[in-house]
């Protein structure tokens, strides 16, 4: 379970991204963070696993407060993670495989185990038979896949998204979104930060929205879509009209 609870986070220089921010999320749940730029989307899911700590509150991710770890303790803890960034974070000198048995290496995985979940891994993502490739000659969609695959390699609990589809066009999107559909379906976490209605109207998820840095409404998406409207979700409309209730 993650639970925010009363949560500020304020920059050196003052500046504000988050404001008595509190939320519960349960595990296997789907959740979309949106709010226009600037709203704190990147900073909330950066405490989550402890890349940034918070000023005020606690942030609670398995019955552990995060901003509490000590230095040692954070590494077991992003291992409950895997993290999809919105500047891909690629190792453009090392090929596709290697860039995804990056964090096994880290974590001290065998050859022959790292090799094997890799393979799966790309697989997964329908990368397997780039593995040899090295990620420049890959097309921006095929860049986010191994992004992908890179954050599941390790079978996280918890999958976290920085704008997955923001640079991609609505092919290569819907690509990524079902990725996540997939993940969520066998029990994973999934968080993703997003201002794209597409995403939100595709996985029709529980949304938390931010606006300047405070929760502005949670809401529960809906799978259908408005045919006369030419196919214009529904999520948008609810989003925009629902109440910010107490339900977490």
């Amino acid at each position: 379970m993650i639970s925010l609870s009363h949560v500020s986070k304020r920059y050196a220089g003052g500046h504000q991204a988050l404001h008595d921010v509190s939320f519960t999320i349960n595990p296997g749940e789907l959740v979309l963070v949106t709010g226009h730029s600037g709203a704190g989307k990147t900073t909330l899911l950066k405490l989550l696993p402890a890349i940034e700590r918070p000023t005020a509150g606690s942030v609670i991710v398995n019955r552990q407060n995060v901003g509490a770890l000590s230095p040692r303790a954070v590494p077991f803890l992003r291992r409950k993670f895997g993290l999809v960034f919105q500047d891909h974070k690629l190792l453009f000198d090392r090929t596709v495989f290697d860039n995804v048995a990056l964090p096994l290496q880290i974590a001290g995985h065998s050859v022959r185990d790292s090799a094997r979940r890799v393979r799966a891994a790309l697989d997964k993502v329908g990368l397997l038979a780039l593995e040899k490739a090295r990620p420049v000659t890959l097309s921006g969609g095929e860049q986010q896949r191994l992004c992908v695959a890179r954050a599941i390699v390790h079978r996280p609990a918890i999958l976290l998204a920085d704008e997955p589809t923001g640079n991609l066009d609505a092919e290569y999107a819907a690509e990524i979104a079902e990725l996540f559909r997939s993940f969520h379906q066998v029990g994973v976490t999934v968080i993703i930060a997003t201002h794209d209605q597409a995403l939100l109207a595709r996985l029709a998820p529980r949304v938390i929205a931010l606006r300047h840095g405070e929760l502005a409404c949670r809401a529960r998406g809906s799978p259908n879509t408005d045919a006369a409207s030419g196919g214009r979700s529904r999520n948008s409309r609810a989003l925009r009209s629902a109440r910010c209730s107490a339900w977490s």
